[in-house]
């Protein structure tokens, strides 16, 4: 199984790595992902999360 955020499905993105001379190779760039316990139906689950919603969850937490 792949790496996705668990929330936003975030996942890896491919694209070109252009070089000075304008050559173009395939390459990916992966999403910021932790592994962090959260509750899911009323369980704890260890699951991979974006930043982007760890923050979220955090302020939603105030």
């Amino acid at each position: 199984m792949a790496k996705e955020c668990f929330i936003c499905s975030k996942k890896k993105v491919a694209g070109n790595q252009v070089s000075h001379s304008h050559i173009a190779t395939r390459r990916t760039w992966g999403a910021n992902l932790q592994k962090k316990s959260i509750e899911v139906d009323g369980k704890i689950q260890n699951e991979y999360i974006c930043t982007k919603c760890l923050k979220t969850l955090k302020n939603s937490e105030k």
